[in-house]
């Protein structure tokens, strides 16, 4: 179905919404809002009603509902002040009045010419201002059509869990399958769909065994971004078919961002953006260096001058400066601050996104409220559970309570997320410090260790490699870990250990100290 109105078209079936026929960019639950009014609007829409249709009864603050209905209003071109589409009724709800033509969506016709197959001259769709990416059904090349349905399920799990990453526009799975079984060039798609990213796959499945292949296209260069290989003996097909829909979705986001960011930094600085000001951000955040991490501090604060309400960068903002001070690059009583009040105006503005709950997570940890620190992660990975970062940090919030098996374990599982992530060195550190807590310091040392080979300068494995060769009693090892903690981090000492890593339980804090100690930290 289509709802005409002034010079938008919204199409249920093809989940788009268009203004002028260039694509408009729209969250998914966004969209579903703006179906849900249109579909009703002959009535008044509770926020009662919305929060059933929309969250399915989950727990809304007043502050998502209202920055839901404010995108809404964005996306159809309306506003608060104006209320010329999408008009608040004090205390009742929420009404579509603007004026409405249904029409029946009809599919790209097929036309047979001389035994062959034609499509409609269709127009190339112009690219949304976010990353576009459509997602084929896989082949299935297992020479039996009844194994269709395992490969048509993996192509449509991996659209539902990319639509809810926010920052993508996915294209909905009735465009996306209209491509099923034809010979088609990737360059005409991406064309047709109006997307820059085409990811596409096949299934070959013998007997209990499944071998899963994916690969990411960036289709306006014709380059290969990304691509992996799954083999599965197959028990629970849908456990499987779940697991590799997770696999591929965590390998495929970080590489997104690293494309994004090569092409903001292609653009002109007086054209950039918001969003190509976070991309810029990013690249700069993942090298993990005191001057990188400035870097993306100055270009986050511009984005944010332009778009004072974006979740994403507020949350990222407020990451950054208490990772620099985590490392040691700044003090950390000057930026609990202002990452506090970036991570509060971060959840204010867009409580549904992933990063500003990260964010707040990350800092309530450094403000020693333990609880909220990992309420606020879990929310986080409520969201968004393919988050690897949020993931490990979440083991960092875990270790610092104590809970170092829990610990463990999520960065554990952020490193099965994304084995190839920017930050992956990070996590090998987190699980080296929970092996620490637990007093497994060759597992400890080894794992400090493969995070070192993968980043030389990461001052959190400096700590706990010279800390668990303190402890272990390896004096040599100690004596050099700790040359090489004070080239990471010069002037660290145990009173800073003391004041500035938020250790939940004294004891934990004490056998840190202790290790250190023994290594010859002062």
């Amino acid at each position: 179905m289509q709802f005409l109105f002034g010079d938008h078209r919204l199409d249920t079936d093809r989940r788009e919404l268009s203004r002028s026929d260039a694509p408009v960019a729209v969250e998914p639950q966004v969209f579903d809002l703006v179906v849900h009014l249109m579909e009703n609007r002959d009535r008044v829409v509770t926020k009662e009603e919305l929060i059933d249709k929309i969250w399915h009864g989950r727990s809304v603050s007043e502050s998502t509902l209202t920055s839901r209905i404010n995108a809404a209003r964005k996306a159809v071109g309306d506003s608060g002040a104006n209320q010329a589409l999408i008009r608040t009724i004090a205390r009742k709800g929420f009404r579509f009045v603007g004026d409405i033509e249904l029409r029946v969506a009809q599919a790209h016709a097929m036309e047979p010419v001389n035994g062959h197959e034609r499509k409609d001259n269709l127009a190339a769709l112009p690219l949304p201002d976010r990353p576009a990416i459509a997602v084929l059904p896989f082949t299935n090349m297992s020479g039996d059509r009844e194994q269709d349905y395992f490969s048509d399920g993996i192509s449509e799990d991996i659209i539902t869990a990319l639509s809810k990453l926010r920052w993508f526009f996915v294209i909905a799975r009735n465009s996306s399958f209209i491509y099923k079984g034809r010979a088609v060039h990737l360059s005409e798609i991406a064309r047709e769909l109006g997307v820059r990213y085409v990811l596409e796959g096949s299934v070959r499945r013998s007997g209990d065994q499944v071998r899963i292949s994916a690969q990411l296209n960036d289709a306006s260069t014709g380059s290969h971004l990304w691509a992996e290989r799954y083999d599965r003996s197959i028990a629970d097909v849908f456990a499987v078919q779940d697991e590799i829909t997770e696999a591929i979705v965590a390998a495929i986001e970080p590489q997104l961002y690293a494309a994004e960011s090569f092409r903001a930094q292609q653009k002109p600085p007086g054209s950039l953006d918001a969003w190509d000001l976070v991309m810029r951000a990013l690249s700069h955040f993942w090298r993990i260096t005191r001057e990188d991490n400035f870097a993306a501090q100055a270009l986050l604060d511009k984005a944010i001058a332009i778009d004072p309400r974006y979740g994403k960068a507020l949350g990222l903002l407020a990451t950054s400066h208490i990772f620099g001070a985590h490392m040691g690059w700044g003090g950390m009583g000057t930026a609990v601050p202002i990452a506090e009040r970036a991570a509060l105006a971060a959840v204010e503005a867009d409580g549904e996104d992933a990063w500003a709950h990260h964010g707040l997570g990350y800092t309530h940890l450094f403000q020693r409220r333990f609880d909220d620190a990992i309420a606020e992660f879990e929310m986080g990975l409520r969201l968004n559970p393919n988050f690897a970062m949020a993931q490990a940090f979440y083991g960092v919030a875990l270790c610092y309570s104590g809970r170092w098996q829990d610990g463990d374990a999520a960065a554990r599982r952020a490193l099965r997320l994304s084995p190839r992530d920017p930050f992956s060195a990070i996590y090998y550190g987190i699980a080296a410090y929970a092996q620490f807590i637990g007093r497994n310091y060759d597992d400890a040392i080894q794992l400090a260790r493969e995070s070192l080979r993968q980043r030389g300068d990461f001052v959190g494995a400096h700590r706990v490699l010279t800390a668990s060769a303190g402890m272990s009693g390896r004096h040599a090892l100690a004596a050099s870990a700790l040359e090489g903690l004070h080239r990471a981090q010069p002037g660290v000492t145990l009173a800073w250990i003391t004041n500035e890593l938020p250790m939940k339980r004294a004891a934990d804090r004490e056998h840190y100290l202790e290790g250190l100690r023994r290594a010859g930290m002062e």
